[in-house]
């Protein structure tokens, strides 16, 4: 039986996906945010905002997926993946999803809603490396919109990493919702996530609004790894596709 080879590089891509409509929701595109999604070539993708079941819109718009827009997305190319669910309504649900090409062994989401608040989660998964004795643990994160609301988020999120294997590999993205830039020197003080445009460009990338990005919202830290070409997907193609600008990282192990 041939061996596995070891993993030592991975690309990362965090993209909001807007529960599969263009800003507005003024038109279903799930079909076309799967294609370009494949396009990047990612080995672990982290959704935020993507939908797990709407009993309404199944019935009413054309195209809709039989499955979770998760599995949609996964397809044939990421044969693991898993969900969180956060947002939970009559009509159905939606929360964070990871999808990978590498087996995931466990996970878990975890609930950081502020009670009477935006219903939001940290969806933590655990990859084991080949030919080797550690794992990558991967969270997905979508964090509040009000600054004491997050502050309280990346404490539980600084929390869960500091509970992580010391020497184990690990990668958080997803969307931050940190305007106020307050994100960065939490997390590397109180648990080691370095950001990794700020380590390649000084500062976040812009994201927000995805038509003419002026806000740094969604983010990629690392701790234990390093990480190469961080840049953000042209937004040619994903003008329409997103809110939110999607940001992809080659994570080197």
């Amino acid at each position: 039986m041939a061996q596995t080879a070891a993993v030592r590089a991975l690309k990362l891509l965090t993209i909001n996906t807007h529960k599969g409509f263009t800003t507005f929701n003024r038109r279903f595109i799930l079909p076309e945010l799967r294609n370009a999604v494949r396009q990047v070539g990612a080995d672990i993708v982290c959704l935020q905002e993507v939908m797990g079941a709407h009993q309404v819109h199944a019935l009413r718009i054309s195209g809709w997926p039989q499955t979770s827009h998760y599995e949609y997305l996964a397809d044939t190319v990421w044969r693991s993946y898993v969900y969180g669910r956060n947002a939970v309504y009559p009509e159905g649900h939606h929360g964070n999803a990871v999808l990978s090409r590498y087996p995931i062994r466990q996970f878990k989401n975890i609930d950081v809603s502020i009670n009477g608040h935006e219903q939001r989660g940290l969806l933590w998964c655990q990859i084991p490396l080949p030919e080797t004795d550690k794992c990558l643990h991967v969270v997905c994160v979508h964090l509040g919109l009000q600054e004491k609301h997050r502050q309280r988020q990346l404490h539980q999120l600084a929390h869960l990493i500091n509970h992580l294997p010391q020497r184990d590999p690990v990668v958080v993205a997803g969307d931050f919702n940190d305007w106020r830039g307050r994100a960065n020197h939490v997390l590397r003080d109180a648990c080691g996530l370095d950001e990794v445009f700020t380590r390649a460009r000084g500062r976040p990338a812009r994201t927000f609004p995805a038509a003419f990005p002026l806000l740094r919202l969604d983010r990629i830290y690392i701790k234990n790894a390093s990480a190469s070409t961080p840049s953000v997907i042209p937004l040619r193609r994903w003008r329409h596709l997103s809110d939110h600008a999607p940001l992809a990282v080659e994570i080197l192990l």
